[in-house]
């Protein structure tokens, strides 16, 4: 198998990739979900949160977690696309809903604000998806993910607005110190890419710093977001012991407790019983 970069050292525990697009992961890298698994778990990336951004990419990613052992999956229809389905939404919904009946989904999302690929009339309209989303959250009892780029207020507006499920995860977490004070004492989780490894990324890593240990979870949202020193390459779960590693540092915590509590953390952030046969 060629690698698109090389693979960093293991790491001493194993953790969980909270937060990757296995399938867009083949189109950029050329691994396929079982070479992508294979050389993650080689490095102590021993399972994946593998996310859907549409319906055909929720419904592959149901697929991808009855095939592999190590994988659970999250639907949804990301806040990008969503003005663009104006009135096939609700369909979408329905169809999320569905999917969501499996034992293997343990999140709707990634839903949310972004208002930096979308403005205009389209943000009502993703705002009422955002909306949809939490309900549809809170009436399966799944986690809610939450996407939030350049909309931290208004996500925070939305949230305060709704009834939320027990579990809420900001996915690629963007905030600030303050925004992390603010997040964690909702007691919401906290999920940490590889931007945290980036040199002009301090405000993201004094937002680690005051984060709760037991708050904290890891992500490669790969293929984006590639940690340092492979910046610019495209990202998959085998590359997220770079950003574990900066998190020890920034932290000041052991690697190995690190990788521990991030995996627990993990575990308990999406509610995944201990019968459900992950191997992650």
């Amino acid at each position: 198998m060629t690698l698109p970069v090389p693979a960093p050292d293991p790491l001493p525990r194993a953790v969980i990739d909270s937060h990757c697009h296995l399938d867009i992961t083949e189109q950029y890298s050329g691994l396929t979900p079982a070479q992508a698994l294979a050389v993650a778990a080689a490095v102590g990336v021993s399972g994946v949160v593998q996310v859907g951004v549409d319906v055909a990419s929720s419904r592959r990613s149901v697929q991808l977690a009855e095939e592999f052992g190590n994988v659970v999956a999250a639907v949804a229809v990301h806040p990008n696309e969503a003005p663009r389905r104006g009135g096939a939404l609700a369909d979408d919904l329905r169809q999320l809903a569905e999917l969501a009946d499996n034992p293997r989904v343990v999140a709707i999302g990634e839903t949310g604000l972004d208002h930096f690929r979308t403005e205009g009339e389209g943000l009502v309209d993703q705002e009422h998806s955002f909306r949809e989303h939490i309900r549809l959250a809170r009436a399966t009892g799944k986690t809610l993910v939450i996407h939030d780029r350049d909309a931290h207020d208004d996500v925070l507006r939305v949230l305060s607005d709704e009834e939320l499920p027990e579990r809420v995860v900001f996915h690629c977490f963007s905030g600030d110190a303050q925004m992390a004070r603010t997040c964690a004492a909702a007691g919401w989780y906290l999920s940490f890419p590889g931007v945290v490894t980036f040199k002009n990324a301090s405000d993201l890593r004094e937002a680690a710093a005051v984060t709760p240990p037991e708050q904290m979870l890891v992500e490669t949202d790969a293929p984006f977001l590639t940690p340092a020193p492979r910046r610019g390459k495209p990202n998959a779960s085998y590359l997220m012991p770079h950003t574990v590693r900066t998190l020890a540092d920034v932290t000041g915590a052991d690697l190995a407790e690190l990788c521990s509590r991030l995996r627990d953390n993990t575990l308990r952030a999406f509610a995944i019983p201990a019968d459900l046969g992950f191997t992650g």
